[in-house]
Formats: C-alpha cells, sequence, structure tokens
C-alpha cells in the first residue's frame, strides 16, 4: 500500500501521460493532512471519477498505462434489443413493473415528514399517523387462495400440470379418467395450501397476542388500560419492569433515582448489553406523574428513518418564563421492540406501527423458492420441448391428415406422461421426510424446521453470512491480563495484585489517619511534581484504580418487595453483595468491574454525578463525576474527568484502543509488541492512561469545553478539538486482556466448513475493534493469514483510493465498516463484491439489520450462489429472510416413455393412476434414506462437500443420461411386448406394464448405493400391491393369460434385456472409475 498509485482518465492516450505525470496520490501517505487534502482534491473533481479504472491485478501498479484497465463491469452481458430483449426475459420485466405501477397507484406511501408531538393530547397531531399493529401475515382472507395458487402456478411444471388436467374438460381431448390427472394435482395443491394454512394461522395469533398486550396509559382522569395496537401518537405510555416498549417514545420520567434507566435492546440491534437512557430532566423534576398535564409542552421529532443509532429532537416547555428548551438525542429514545429492565418509565409516544424504527428496519418475507425446484423447471421446460416435437413428428407420420392440430393436442396429452406427476409428490414427500429428518436428529436437539420446502439447500450452500453476538460468541467476558510494562498478570496470579492491592490501601488508610490527627489540609495534585519510580506496589494500585473508575458501567441492586400504591414509589433495596449486578453498554466494560471487584475494589454505587468504592478494608471511597466523554467508533476511546472526595485530587483517565491510545500517552518501548502478542491469544486489548489536573487546569477546560458544546456550527468538530487539548502526555497505568467467550466447538466448526468450500462472512453490529478480536480468535481468520481493514472512506474519491489499496492484497481477509460499505456500493457495486467474493473471510462491522439483507442479497445478485445466514437476535431477522437458507438459533424420478403409435392411451385408467402413485411411489420415496456415505465419514471428510455445491447429481449431463436410458427402456418394453405378444391385445398391455414396474422397481434398486430395510420393504410393498391388484383388474388384463408360465417367461425376458445392461455398466463405472466418497468407505 505504500506504493504510489497513479489514477488518471482514460479519455485519450496523451491525457493520461499528462495526468501520469503530474499527479499521483499515494494510498498510505505521507501525513494525515496531505491525505485529507489530497482525497478533497479527488472529491471535487468527482465529474472524471467515471473514467478512472480501478486495477485489475498487481502488474497495474508496476507498468504502464496500457496496464490500468477497468473492472470487467461490461463483462456482464450486452444489453439486449427488440424482440431479443422481450423473448430473454423482457416480458416479465413488463408484467412485474405494470403489476408494481399498479400497486402504487392503489396504496401510494405516505411521505415521511417530521412531527410537533403534544403530551398527551394525540387528537393535537397534524396529521393521521398508521396504527401501532405488528402485522407479519402474508395473506388476508381475500388473497390466500389466489396468493397461493399464484406462488404453486408461477413455476412452469406446476403449471403445465394445470393445464394437462384442465384439458380433458375439454371432449375433443378427453383421453382418460378426469381423476387420473385431477386426483394427484389436488393430492399436491391441498398438502400445500394445509400447510400455508396452518404457517399463517401461527402467525396471525403470534400478531394478535403481541397487539391485544395491555399497557397503562396516563390520562387526566388516571390511568386506563389500553391495547398495544390503539397506542396513538402524543398518548402517555407506563412501561413496567421486564416489559416489552410497544412504540418508539421519548423517555419522559422513570421511578430511578437518578433519572435514568436499563433497557435491553438485544431483538432490536443484537447486542445483549444492556443500554442506559436518560429522562427528559424537565419532566423528571416534576414532583409527581399528574404534573405532566399541569405544563404546556411538546416534542418535536425529526421523520422517521432507518438509523437505530441516532435522533435529533427538542424537547419545548411552552408556560414557564423563559421557555424550556432540552436537545433530544439518542439517549433520550426508547425504541420499540426493546424491553425495560430496570425501574418504571413513562414516554411520550412519538413513532407508531410502520414508523417504527424496529418495523422500518425489518424487510418483507418472501416466498424461499430452492435451488433444485428451480433446476427441476428448467428441465420440465426441456422435456416438454422435446415433448412438441415429438407430438409433430407424429402428426407427421399421419400426414396432417384431417382436423390434425386436434390429433397434435392429443398426442400432447398422450405423451404428457413423460412429465410426470409424481415427480412432484414425490419431491414435496422427500423434503417432508428431510425436514423431519432433521428434527429428529440426536445431535442437533431441539432443531425445529419452519419451512419444509427448502431443506435441501443445506446441500448447496457456497457462503455462509454470520452474526457474531450470542451466535459466535457467548457475549460473556472474562478478564485474562493485566500488563504493566516489566510485569505480567495472568489467571493464575491474580492473588498476587489482590494482596499487593490490599496492602497499598492499608498504607494508605494509615497514612490519612495520620494527616487527620496532624489536621494536615489536603494536598492538591501537582502536575508539574517530579517524577520519581514507582514501586510495583503503587503501579498496580494506580492501575486497578484507574480500571475501577473509567467506565460507564453502574451497579444494579434487585429490589425486595413490589412497588406500592404510590406513583412510582421506589421498593426497598438489598444492597448485598450476593444482590448486585452490573449494566453497562458493552459486556468487557462490566468484566472489568467485574475483575476489579475480585481483586477488592468494588463499585457499589453510581448516579449521574458520582461513584462510590469501596476498597479492601471497607472504607467507602467517593469521587464526583465532573465529565464523561463516551466511546465512539471515531475516537476509539473513552474518558472519565473525576474529583476524589477525600484529597480533592483531580485525575482525567483514559483507555482505549491501542491504534488510537498510542499517540497520546508517554514514549514507551513494550505497549505495540505486547497489544499484538495479546491480539494473537485472541484477546480484547485496552490502554489505560492517566493525567492529573489542577484545578485551574480543569476551569479552564471546563470553560472551553462548554462553550463549544453551545456552537451552532461544527459543534463536534469543536467539542473533540477540546478534549484533544487534554489528551497529551498522558501516563501509561497498564494493558488490559479481556476473551470473549466463544461458543462451543466454533473453532472446530468453522474450520470444517472452510474446508468444504464455504466462505464464511461475519456482519455484525459491534465495534469495528471487537469483530477483528473475535475473527481471529474464532479462527474465522487464521492466524497466518493477513487482515485489511478497510479505512473508513465518506466519498467517492477515498472510496476509489482505498479499492486500490485493497486489490493489491492476495489472500487476506477484509474487515470494513457499515459506513463505509455503504458508499463503495453507491459507487463501486460491482467492483467491490467482485474484490470481497475472493477474499477468504469477510467482516462487516456497524451492520444495520437492512444493511445486512442488501449484502445478501447482493450476493445472490452477483454470483449466483446459494447463501446461508445464522442469527440470535430480532436484528438478524432481515437477514436470515433475505438468504436462500436461513438459520435461527433458537431424489431422483424415474421414468419412461412407453406408448403406443396411435392416438389412444395404451394405459388408460387406473392404470396410469397406479403407476404414478401406488405401484411406484413408495421404492422413488425411500430414496431419501439412502447415502453416499456414512455422517461420521463426512464429518471427518468435509471436502466431499464440495461435489455438492458442483450440481452434479443434476447437471444437464445426467439429465441426458437418463433420458437415453428412458428411450432405451422404453424401446424395449414397448417393442418386446408388440414382438412377444400372442393374439390379443390386452396380451400387450399385460405383459408391456407388467414389465415396466418391474423395470422402474429394479431402477430403483439400480440407484441406491446404500441399503436400508425400509428400502427393501418399500420393494417389496409396491411389488406386492401390484400382484395383488391383478386380480381386480380384469378390465385391463386377462387373469386367465397372467398366470400362465409364457407371461412369466416373456415378462422375465423383456425385464432382464432392459435392466441388465444398466447394471453392467454400473458394475463396469465403478470399478473403473469409483466416485470420491467409495475410495474413502473402502
Amino acid at each position: 500500500m505504500a506504493e504510489q498509485i497513479p489514477l488518471y482518465p482514460v479519455r485519450s492516450a496523451a491525457a493520461a501521460v499528462n495526468c501520469k505525470r503530474a499527479t499521483y496520490f499515494s494510498a498510505a501517505g505521507p501525513g494525515p493532512g496531505v491525505e485529507r487534502s489530497s482525497r478533497y482534491q479527488l472529491e471535487e473533481e468527482s465529474a472524471h471519477l467515471d473514467e478512472m479504472p480501478l486495477m485489475m491485478s498487481e502488474e497495474g501498479f508496476e507498468n504502464d498505462e496500457s496496464d490500468y484497465h477497468r473492472l470487467p463491469r461490461a463483462r456482464v452481458t450486452r444489453r439486449k434489443r427488440g424482440l431479443e430483449w422481450l423473448v430473454c426475459g423482457g416480458w416479465k420485466f413488463l408484467c412485474t413493473s405494470c403489476c408494481d405501477w399498479l400497486i402504487n397507484i392503489c396504496q401510494r406511501k405516505r411521505e415521511l415528514k417530521a412531527r410537533t408531538v403534544w403530551l398527551g393530547y394525540p387528537e393535537k397531531c397534524e396529521e393521521k399517523h398508521p396504527r401501532n399493529s405488528i402485522k407479519n401475515q402474508k395473506y388476508n382472507v381475500f388473497t390466500f387462495i389466489p396468493g397461493v395458487l399464484y406462488e404453486q402456478f408461477k413455476f412452469f411444471l406446476n403449471l403445465y400440470f394445470l393445464v394437462v388436467s384442465c384439458s380433458q374438460f375439454v371432449p375433443a381431448l378427453k383421453i382418460g379418467y378426469l381423476y387420473t390427472y385431477w386426483a394427484p394435482l389436488g393430492f399436491v395443491l391441498a398438502v400445500t395450501i394445509m400447510r400455508e394454512a396452518i404457517d399463517e394461522f401461527r402467525r396471525f395469533q403470534r400478531d394478535k397476542e403481541v397487539n391485544s398486550q395491555l399497557y397503562s396509559k396516563l390520562t387526566i382522569r388516571g390511568k386506563v388500560q389500553v391495547k398495544s395496537s390503539d397506542i396513538q401518537v402524543g398518548d402517555l405510555i407506563i412501561v413496567e419492569k421486564n416489559q416489552r416498549i410497544p412504540s418508539d417514545m421519548v423517555f419522559l420520567r422513570t421511578s430511578e433515582k437518578a433519572g435514568s434507566c436499563f433497557i435491553r435492546t438485544d431483538q432490536l440491534d443484537g447486542e445483549t448489553d444492556w443500554k442506559l437512557k436518560v429522562a427528559v430532566s424537565c419532566t423528571q423534576r416534576l414532583p409527581a406523574l399528574g404534573d405532566l398535564f399541569s405544563i404546556n409542552a411538546y416534542v418535536y421529532a425529526q421523520k422517521p428513518q432507518l438509523d437505530i443509532h441516532s435522533f435529533e429532537g427538542t424537547f419545548t416547555r411552552d408556560d414557564s418564563d423563559p421557555p424550556i428548551h432540552e436537545s433530544l438525542s439518542i439517549e433520550n429514545t426508547l425504541w420499540a421492540s426493546t424491553v425495560v429492565a430496570s425501574g418504571t418509565i413513562i414516554g411520550v409516544v412519538i413513532y407508531t406501527g410502520k414508523e417504527t424504527r424496529s418495523v422500518m428496519n425489518t424487510s418483507h418475507p418472501k416466498n424461499k423458492v430452492g435451488l433444485l425446484d428451480l433446476e427441476l423447471n428448467q428441465l420440465t421446460k426441456a422435456l416438454f420441448l422435446a415433448l412438441v416435437a415429438l407430438s409433430v413428428v407424429m402428426v407427421t407420420l399421419q400426414g396432417f391428415s384431417g382436423p390434425w392440430y386436434r390429433s397434435l393436442f392429443r398426442f400432447l396429452l398422450l405423451f404428457s406422461y413423460i412429465i410426470p406427476i409424481s415427480l412432484r409428490v414425490n419431491l414435496d414427500m422427500g423434503k417432508a421426510a428431510y425436514g423431519w429428518m432433521i428434527m429428529k436428529d440426536e445431535n442437533i436437539p431441539g432443531t425445529v424446521v419452519r419451512t419444509s420446502t427448502i431443506p435441501e439447500e443445506l446441500g448447496r450452500l457456497v457462503y455462509l453470512l454470520t452474526d457474531k453476538t450470542g451466535t459466535l460468541t457467548r457475549n460473556e467476558m472474562v478478564f485474562k491480563r493485566l500488563h504493566l510494562g516489566t510485569v505480567s498478570y495472568g489467571t493464575d496470579t491474580m492473588d498476587e495484585i489482590q494482596n499487593q492491592l490490599m496492602n497499598s490501601y492499608s498504607q494508605t488508610q494509615s497514612q490519612a489517619s495520620g494527616n487527620n490527627a496532624s489536621s494536615t489540609p489536603p494536598r492538591k495534585a501537582q502536575s508539574s511534581a517530579p517524577k520519581v519510580r514507582k514501586s510495583v506496589s503503587s503501579r498496580v494500585h494506580e492501575a486497578v484504580k484507574a480500571v475501577a473508575l473509567c467506565h460507564n458501567v453502574t451497579p444494579v441492586y434487585e429490589a425486595r418487595g413490589t412497588a406500592g400504591e404510590t406513583e412510582f414509589a421506589e421498593a426497598d433495596q438489598d444492597f448485598s453483595d450476593n444482590n448486585r449486578t452490573y449494566q453497562a453498554s458493552s459486556p468487557d466494560e462490566v468484566a472489568l468491574v467485574q475483575w476489579t471487584e475480585s481483586v477488592g475494589l468494588t463499585l457499589v454505587n453510581r448516579d449521574l454525578t458520582s461513584m462510590q468504592l469501596r476498597t479492601p478494608s471497607g472504607q467507602i471511597l467517593t469521587y464526583c463525576i465532573l465529565q464523561t466523554f463516551p466511546f465512539t467508533s471515531e475516537s476509539k476511546r473513552m474518558g472519565v474527568i473525576v474529583r476524589d472526595e477525600s484529597t480533592a485530587e483531580i485525575t482525567f483517565y483514559m483507555k482505549g484502543a491501542d491504534v488510537a491510545m498510542s499517540s497520546v500517552v508517554q514514549y514507551n518501548d513494550w505497549l505495540e509488541e505486547e497489544c499484538g502478542n495479546m491480539a494473537r491469544e485472541g484477546l480484547r486489548t485496552l490502554v489505560v492512561a492517566k493525567r492529573a489536573l489542577t484545578e485551574e487546569q480543569y476551569q479552564d477546560f471546563e470553560n472551553r469545553y462548554n462553550q463549544a458544546k453551545l456552537s451552532i456550527h461544527d459543534r463536534t468538530l469543536k467539542v473533540a478539538a477540546v478534549v484533544e487539548s487534554l489528551e497529551r502526555e498522558m501516563e501509561l497505568l497498564c494493558l488490559t486482556g479481556v476473551e470473549d467467550q466463544l461458543q462451543a466447538d466454533v473453532r472446530p466448526t468453522l474450520e470444517m466448513l472452510r474446508n468444504a468450500g464455504i466462505k464464511i462472512w461475519m456482519l455484525t453490529g459491534d465495534k469495528l475493534e471487537t469483530a477483528t478480536c473475535i475473527a481471529k480468535s474464532s479462527h474465522l481468520v487464521s492466524r497466518m493469514q493477513d487482515t485489511h481493514i478497510f479505512r473508513p472512506v465518506t466519498n467517492r474519491g477515498e472510496a476509489h483510493l482505498e479499492l486500490n489499496a485493497f486489490r493489491r492484497k492476495h489472500d487476506c481477509a477484509l474487515v470494513i465498516s457499515g459506513d463505509s460499505l455503504e458508499v463503495c456500493l453507491k459507487y463501486y457495486e460491482h467492483e467491490f463484491v467482485e474484490l470481497a467474493c475472493q477474499c477468504p473471510a469477510v467482516v462487516c462491522c456497524r451492520c444495520a439489520p437492512t444493511q445486512k439483507a442488501h449484502i445478501v442479497k447482493l450476493l445472490q445478485q452477483h454470483t449466483g450462489k446459494r447463501t446461508c445466514a445464522i442469527g440470535d437476535g430480532g436484528n438478524d431477522v432481515s437477514m436470515i429472510q433475505a438468504a436462500d437458507c436461513g438459520i435461527g438459533i433458537e431424489g431422483k424420478a424415474v421414468f419412461s416413455s412407453v406408448f403406443y403409435f396411435a392416438s389412444v392411451p395404451l394405459y388408460q385408467g387406473f392404470l396410469m393412476v397406479g403407476y404414478a402413485t401406488v405401484y411406484t411411489m413408495f421404492p422413488v420415496f425411500s430414496l431419501v434414506l439412502d447415502q453416499d456415505v456414512k455422517p461420521e465419514m463426512a464429518m471427518l471428510y468435509p471436502e466431499l462437500y464440495k461435489d455438492l455445491t458442483k450440481g452434479r447429481s443434476l447437471s444437464c449431463k445426467t439429465f441426458l443420461v437418463w433420458v437415453l436410458i428412458s428411450i432405451y427402456q422404453g424401446g424395449i418394453l414397448m417393442s418386446g411386448a408388440l414382438v412377444l405378444f400372442e393374439s390379443e391385445f390386452v396380451h400387450v398391455v399385460a405383459i408391456s406394464f407388467t414389465a415396466l414396474v418391474l423395470t422402474e422397481l429394479l431402477m430403483v434398486a439400480l440407484t441406491v448405493r446404500t441399503w436400508h430395510w425400509l428400502m427393501a420393504v418399500a420393494e417389496l410393498l409396491s411389488l406386492g400391491c401390484y400382484v395383488a391388484s391383478l386380480a381386480f383388474l380384469n378390465k385391463y388384463f386377462d387373469v386367465a393369460f397372467i398366470t400362465t408360465v409364457t407371461f412369466v417367461w416373456k415378462v422375465s425376458a423383456i425385464t432382464v434385456v432392459s435392466c441388465l445392461p444398466l447394471y453392467v455398466l454400473k458394475y463396469l463405472k465403478r470399478k473403473l472409475s469409483p466416485p470420491s466418497y467409495s475410495k474413502l468407505s473402502s
């Protein structure tokens, strides 16, 4: 990346050379200032970026301009025109466009607007807002039957059977009994409709349960109960602890004294850690709930949008003098589908129904169709064309005499059994059987198959897209390492830290008592104090204290009783250690505080302005929180300024990622090396530092900081600049290492999937550093593999440079943030996806739910491969629905062409129905029990999975082979019966049909790789059903003839001639060219 990368327009060779000589852009850049200016220059010249080539290969960076060329965007396909376009899919595009146009006309989408919401007065809303109801149903009473039938008959295979069945209502085309066509088709449709009806009813029940949940609504007359679906914008809703928040609200009041509460957001963003929310201070200070109606206040909220991590609004109280204006941000909001984790809260509803963040981030489910169904649909079209050609040949042989078109249609119907409806029946039953086997698998107990139409997709996957939190990891953090530069402590030496901390605080306490006795005033911090080499004990003391103070963790104590009748009365609480739990916005924060407790320094209380620590000796230390600087993805660090109440010392503590902290701490020679060592162990590292401040220094900072926060323009940049003025020459205290516990067997599982040829992408809403660390610790990215972290890009020019830098990397994993991904997909979608698909692993962090689904769709569109999405939270639903196969953590049809060259059916009525069902269905269905290798062998050699993804079992080659086999066997059966029959035509039917059934059973046996006892039962049962039915089919068979030796030897001879050559060929193939799995089995 450090080499210089020339980018230039390609309008002419001379211009290219001149541009090459004039301007060079460095991918690494000499410094941030130069890099920024070059990027802004590129942004200004965006008009030329369309002509700038992205380099295709390594040589493009070294050779002249002739080696620079665009990515093969034009390779996709040349644009079709006119009739060619109409035939090759244009008709489908036109129909879809017309339908979309009609739908848009019928239900125009209302424009989303910002709104003013008066507290407790929904009737004051200027516009109508959507109902607060959840609807996950795909159909209603009127669209159910048409919708289900459309989903079935939009495929050629099913439509073909429908047309053939309907043709039998035309007397001139009728060639058999109606039940021979409608019985199998009706069975398939009945099963499908019943299955869809059950699924739709379950969705209806779930929606009804959610919409009927009762909530307390605050009115002028007091509290009233209201259903979730009846909540309106402007309502004041009370939500109890552990209750789901029904709509998007602004947080007004809470029963917690601190004026804040915790909520669980796992069903919104997938993160299991709790989020701290702060009530509007104006309403929190009101004496009682009823006072909300005694004030004249409103909330101005921005228009509904997708982003769940941001919100802009204002709270205004008009009846005070002067009017009170409060700025509202994301910490003042309560999004729908989250759960209150502490206290009782009250909020004003600002968005309902379709306008809530959770619904806007949920995509509409699609009807998933397996690749096998699509392939069979294409093969059915090929068979239909063959059927048409054969019918034309028959009519031609007749010389087009008489009403030839009628004969053509009759031949089409006669030959319609070339596409057997038993194929559809067996396919559906086979899928249902596979789904049942998955649910009964002892190795994956508790698995539920929600969709029984795509279980075979698990054998065709190429891309696996997985969530991180709760899927790859347990989201349980464990403190593993503390490094002080010269000494390192691990899990087995934590008792040394405990002893040193105890000795240090006992000495400090004795010194404090001596100072009190001599009435010495507390000493203030002096930043200019001479530096003295500290002992290991004091360094441990400082490090542990910094970790115990620099965080956003709040201890929570469970109530012993319940709130009384008085509104928001606080229950008695048990403040013992056993009743205390820690809550924070990140689980590694909790792990750090739990570790300080384990070594003796315990966080016992915290509110918005102070926190209290308990020392090993039981002394309570109180610290006043002066300022808090939360973690952001841009700064990659967080800080806190505290004042020790006992000494009045002011200290600025900060911790963050090594890349952000290395430039702000004093010089050291060990930080970079130890960070690398911990990262290779899969630990999440944090660098902890501090700076002592005098009272004068802090007052100067506070004044500048408050002024920056009141700025109207560039507020964020000015605030960051003021904070950065403190982040200089900080004292490096320690380096911590925390391990995120992985799910059981994650590492061997991912390795097995990679060996199977499956590419794994991790899509997470977590931070970039966390995602990178988990990718390495889970071995999603191997230790010897390079990782390319895609730098943040905000415009087209930056994306262009970074993609060029990324192209130079070979065989490296890609780590990219959601914002940068959005920019790349906006300008260079095809190029980016092509590059990413070449990576052995891809990690996308800070992904929104809809962004995850978008990535899945991009892979499907650009690669045409099958995708699987796996997740455990509500934020993964869109991704799971978009994938070909979604995982939520909670055979062949053999047929023969046997027809006589006449315009009448040879096998009429029950014979055809029996052949398609009773006589042959059980053996074909029993093939679901077949195994090419044992499950243990498949797990031992996952490389065998690659053969499945190639789809060779149902390729054009195998299809043609089976067609040729069918032609051969049909010819032998028909010609043999004609040659050997004696005087009666009914003998031809008896000989050929019996030989046909036996051939079918033998061909099923020929395809079996591993015999199961139920397969043998199915073969014998089918043969028994046929033999038993012969006694009742006097209309079709001469019973006296079929009991003679002549019938037996003729049928046996024809069957042997039709099947024996195929058995010989199969034996020779297995001997001369055995499949790979057979070599392993032997």
